[in-house]
């Protein structure tokens, strides 16, 4: 399919909502001029509601235009097997129409937010190059017309935790109408209709690749480490749901140490402070996600493979949506170095 501009932002909307409150609350004042009792007059001095300068600005007839990012594309990229729509967002770093070499590719599950950030962040800290190697960025999207919640909750999760009877009742993160377990579907569609067409239409090293996911991302890049490492060569796993379905990825863990002897791969993974048991807001009410994530850490580093290395970091005065910039920055600067030297300003 043939790549569009991704258009991000429109504010007409908003325009039109600020003269509409301006109007609504010049028209309390009586029209004599007087100030009516208990009602702040919306008018400068000197100016009549009747003025024509007064007056808010007319609707416009055309919606205000959006804005595109630039070098950002959209491919329609279906799932035939599954039957379900999905897009592939793409991002070409500025330095991409300088030469012809072959760029690191950076794979991100929740593109909604985590395409939009991942590629400010490079812009921003990056430096160019300097600081953070360029990078394509492809942004994976959640199935087309479906709200974030059911896509993801079908698509980064292994098990379906009803199959295995109840989940415990304390638990909100299960809804019983949601369709669970199809980690795996997702991972072939990826590796068999995504990585070709990004292959093909761009400049990139797959064996370069980079994974970043949070939360149910993390727990779906869990899911690929441990049944399909080669798809990716560094795996930036942030606050990941280890705890789904009782802690079902250990089990995948260890049935996975059973039948190998090596996991090549470049793992790092974060977790908030406040992601664990704690009496104030920011804390974690029903798992401990930093027990999880360095329990999944020291199991990983027990099995002594050769190909993997394994950095776990608990990121101080972070809960579970703080951490994403942060988890982004430091990932991204250990798996892809810049060519130095570091520049802060």
């Amino acid at each position: 399919m043939a790549s569009m501009p991704r258009v991000v932002a429109a504010v007409g909307g908003a325009l039109l909502c600020i003269a509409a409150a301006w109007w609504l609350g010049r028209a309390t004042a009586p029209r004599d001029g007087r100030q009516a009792e208990g009602v702040v007059a919306s008018e400068p001095p000197g100016v009549h509601p009747a003025d024509p300068a007064a007056r808010p600005p007319p609707r416009s007839a055309e919606p205000a235009p959006a804005y595109a990012l630039p070098n950002t594309h959209v491919h329609a990229v279906p799932d035939p097997r599954e039957g379900r729509a999905y897009e592939v967002w793409v991002d070409l770093p500025p330095s991409y129409f300088e030469n012809d070499r072959a760029y690191p590719v950076v794979f991100t599950t929740d593109a909604d937010v985590g395409f939009p950030l991942i590629r400010s962040l490079r812009r921003r800290i990056g430096a160019k190059g300097q600081n953070i190697e360029d990078f394509v960025l492809v942004g994976l999207s959640f199935a087309v017309g479906e709200e974030s919640m059911p896509s993801k909750r079908r698509d980064y999760t292994p098990t379906d935790p009803f199959a295995r009877g109840a989940p415990p009742s304390s638990s909100k993160a299960y809804h019983p109408g949601h369709t669970y377990g199809h980690a795996a579907a997702y991972r072939d569609y990826l590796e068999r209709e995504v990585f070709p067409l990004v292959a093909s239409r761009y400049r990139v090293d797959m064996t370069r690749s980079v994974y970043v996911g949070h939360s149910l991302g993390g727990l779906f890049g869990s899911y690929v480490l441990l049944t399909r490492p080669q798809m990716f060569r560094h795996y930036i796993l942030g606050s990941p749901s280890l705890w789904f379905d009782r802690r079902t990825i250990f089990e995948i863990e260890a049935d996975y140490a059973r039948a190998h002897r090596d996991l090549p791969a470049d793992v790092q993974l974060y977790i908030g402070e406040y992601e664990t048991f704690g009496d104030g807001p920011r804390h974690m009410k029903t798992v401990d996600m930093v027990g999880d994530t360095h329990r999944f850490a020291a199991t990983l580093r027990q099995r002594r493979y050769p190909g993997l290395r394994v950095h776990a970091e608990t990121l101080p005065d972070e809960d579970h949506l703080t951490i994403l910039p942060r988890m982004i920055v430091r990932g991204l600067q250990r798996a892809l170095p810049g060519r130095g030297p570091y520049t802060g300003a």
